[in-house]
């Protein structure tokens, strides 16, 4: 049964409440059975000698809601001492992977016996967001993701939990994102709710490759542009290769504050122009305004969408939302 009742019980419930709070018997066809046993069911109709008498609907909710809310605390008390039950199952799973893990290990060196997904390529997508689910769940230190281009609000929200997991279990969460990434407010959201528990996030205004490394142990990369296959590395030197590459690329970016800063009313206005293909100039006549005053809202558009040509920047801009 739903939480919320269906068009035909809500019929039936109005019904009753129009005569006065009651139903006979005798008011019901048969195709109302069905709607009738869902009401009682949910306490909206209370069965009498005579029929069924209108229930109050707050009460009800008041009585479900506080059900609910028991419901939910004590599956967040059962999500929480989950790990802790499964730790020796866990245990035993990894040292099975890797026989060994952690005995004759340099100090200070990362423990990567729980990232070892598996090296090569993976053609299937959903095998490919499986492994990299699996990694962030055994990870055990930091996560490192460099992410060109725009990013689909619903795979940030899917993904939500476990980046969330991730970091309360004290795991570090650095990434890189382009100026464009951070245009639409939903992905601004998203990035908020993961820098809110600790995850760190710089833009970067150039082109770079798309990453992910877990404990600089595995690295995945893109097999190809429509990024439908990915590649899981696992030898040492081309793992910290592709580490230091993030690194430089993160010692560049701009922290992702200064993109989330919603931009002048001005500036908004020559955005709009310029994804009409309006020229600098023609902007300033429109605006009656000097063309330096457009090239220095140009400017932070440019750093805004990481847009290195005029072109470039109304090509971006075409894609955005102007009501």
């Amino acid at each position: 049964m739903t939480d919320e009742p269906g068009p035909a019980e809500r019929a039936l419930y109005l019904a009753a409440v129009r005569s006065g709070g009651r139903l006979l018997p005798e008011d019901l066809a048969p195709a109302d059975r069905p709607a009738l046993a869902a009401l009682v069911a949910r306490g909206l109709l209370t069965p009498t000698a005579t029929g069924w008498t209108a229930a109050s609907p707050r009460a009800v909710g008041d009585r479900i809601g506080f059900h609910l809310r028991t419901r939910a605390v004590r599956l967040l008390r059962y999500a929480e001492r989950l790990p802790g039950t499964l730790g020796p199952l866990a245990r035993a799973y990894d040292e099975a992977r890797h026989p060994g893990a952690g005995a004759n290990r340099p100090s200070g060196a990362v423990d990567s016996g729980a990232v070892d997904s598996g090296a090569g390529t993976v053609d299937d997508v959903a095998e490919v967001r499986r492994r990299i689910a699996e990694l962030v769940s055994e990870c055990r230190q930091e996560v490192l993701a460099a992410q060109p281009g725009p990013r689909p609000v619903e795979g940030l929200r899917t993904v939500l939990a476990q980046d969330l997991s991730l970091l309360r279990r004290g795991c570090s969460l650095r990434t890189v994102y382009q100026p464009a990434a951070l245009a639409d407010p939903a992905v601004q959201s998203q990035v908020a709710l993961r820098t809110g528990q600790g995850a760190q996030v710089r833009v970067l205004a150039e082109p770079y490759e798309r990453m992910l490394v877990f404990d600089r142990a595995v690295a995945v990369i893109p097999a190809d542009e429509e990024r439908g296959r990915a590649v899981f590395l696992t030898d040492p030197t081309t793992v910290a290769y592709l580490a230091a590459q993030f690194e430089r690329d993160w010692a560049r970016a701009t922290p992702a504050g200064r993109h989330l800063d919603p931009p002048s009313v001005t500036t908004v206005r020559i955005g709009r122009l310029l994804a009409r293909g309006l020229t600098q100039r023609a902007v300033a006549t429109r605006l009656g305004v000097s063309e330096r005053t457009v090239a220095a809202h140009i400017s932070r558009l440019r750093d805004r969408y990481g847009a290195h040509t005029l072109f470039h920047l109304g090509w971006q801009l075409r894609g955005e939302r102007h009501d």
